[in-house]
């Protein structure tokens, strides 16, 4: 009876585990995107978000992280040497960016049904005209001109509001606000700040503009925080990366087609014919976004979900992880701090997830997918994303860059990705 008893007890404690695992997970999720959104009066962040309890430690995505290995191991520290810049400009000259104007005229022509013709064309890409309507969300214009007014101001506070504790919400002199990445790991700010730079060479334009600092209380720069930081017990010295803070988002549920129940996100399905011009274009930076996370191996946001569903079968019915949207459609990728270095560290934990979420795409936004073909056929991944890393950021040599082992690793994810995309097109390509 005695073992009966305890057999019992032990039971409802696993249970109880959990039942706890599975809330802090679905909390923290909850909390990060409250803390990004302003209120309707407009006049900035909730005060009360600001000192909401960071809880991202006891998330499934903390529980299941590998340790970090010796710091050799993650990346390797570059050489001070020079480069031929031979990269192709990344982005779409001419278009408005995000902040500088709205496009009243091609926003007019997001609303209603389609009624310029098919959303698909050459069998699995979209359609010319429906990517002419998508304006380039953080132009590289934008991004470089943000990177230099960060690195010439002062921060003169730093406050909860952007996840974790580790991670701080800056206010700069001029007003600008950035979320500062301290990360548990080094790697995690090698990984935000590298999948910022791969997506550059993507020409895909939805993640917020990035810029590495150095911590330095000694400086005039970090002077008005010194007291904060010792506080949070970040390292002197320490490497961070800052990146915008966009205000008036909101979540975004991932679009039926995608969902594990669905057949997929491909050029037969008759709904595409009934969607919206706004739906297409939303659905549009969805394929954007699988083709990004796929190559950077980032658990952290669709991926998570789908792992999800074994404790919530509706959770694709909810907010998507590090997803979010403006008012007039754009999709914002944010914290991106599990791709490719952390995210290839843990890849066959999340190497099966990563799988079913490509195959349920066969529809790609052609621009991508030409820059994507040229990485593939000039197998020269690793040379490009360092010149664009090096030449952007002056204390690249002090992050590091990708291991060997990473650098083949991101190689071989475009070629597996190419392949997908010919696949697609010999299957769809008469339709």
């Amino acid at each position: 009876m005695r073992a009966v008893s305890a057999n019992f007890l032990a039971l409802l404690f696993l249970c109880a585990l959990v039942s706890v695992f599975y809330v802090w997970s679905a909390l923290e999720s909850r909390l990060e995107r409250h803390k990004r959104r302003v209120p309707l009066t407009g006049t900035g962040e909730s005060s009360h978000a600001a000192r909401v309890a960071d809880l991202s430690a006891k998330t499934f995505r903390a529980l299941l992280a590998v340790p970090t290995v010796q710091r050799p191991h993650l990346g390797v520290r570059l050489e001070a040497r020079n480069l031929t810049d031979a990269r192709g400009q990344s982005g779409s000259a001419g278009s408005p960016d995000l902040h500088m104007n709205a496009d009243n005229k091609r926003s007019a022509r997001r609303e209603g049904p389609v009624k310029l013709g098919s959303p698909v064309e050459e069998g699995i890409f979209w359609s010319e005209w429906l990517e002419g309507l998508l304006p380039v969300s953080f132009s590289e214009e934008y991004a470089r001109a943000w990177r230099d007014r960060v690195r010439a101001h002062r921060i003169v506070s730093l406050e909860p509001g952007c996840g974790r504790i580790s991670n701080q919400l800056a206010t700069l002199t001029d007003g600008t606000k950035a979320c500062v990445r301290y990360g548990i790991n080094a790697d995690q700010v090698q990984g935000e700040t590298l999948s910022y730079y791969l997506a550059h060479l993507l020409g895909i334009s939805n993640l917020p503009p990035l810029a590495l600092a150095q911590v330095n209380t000694d400086t005039e720069r970090w002077a008005s925080v010194r007291t904060r930081i010792r506080s949070l017990q970040w390292s002197d010295r320490a490497v961070v990366s800052l990146t915008e803070w966009v205000s008036n988002l909101t979540g975004v549920i991932t679009p039926a087609p995608l969902r594990q129940e669905s057949s997929g996100l491909h050029p037969g399905l008759e709904v595409l014919r009934n969607k919206t011009t706004a739906e297409l274009l939303e659905l549009m930076q969805w394929t954007d976004l699988i083709m990004f996370d796929y190559l950077t191996a980032n658990f952290d946001r669709l991926v998570s979900n789908l792992f999800s569903r074994q404790w919530d079968p509706r959770v694709m019915e909810r907010d998507t992880n590090n997803l979010l949207k403006t008012p007039r459609g754009d999709l914002v990728f944010i914290d991106n701090e599990a791709g490719l270095v952390h995210g290839f560290r843990v890849l066959g934990m999340w190497e099966k997830y990563h799988h079913t979420v490509l195959n349920s795409v066969c529809v790609f936004r052609k621009r991508t997918t030409q820059r994507l073909a040229e990485l593939h056929r000039r197998r020269d991944a690793r040379t490009k994303l360092l010149e664009l890393y090096r030449d952007s950021e002056p204390l690249s040599l002090e992050l590091g860059f990708l291991s060997d082992e990473h650098a083949a690793v991101l190689q071989d994810r475009i070629d597996t990705l190419h392949t997908h995309i010919l696949h697609c097109k010999g299957k769809y390509g008469q339709l």
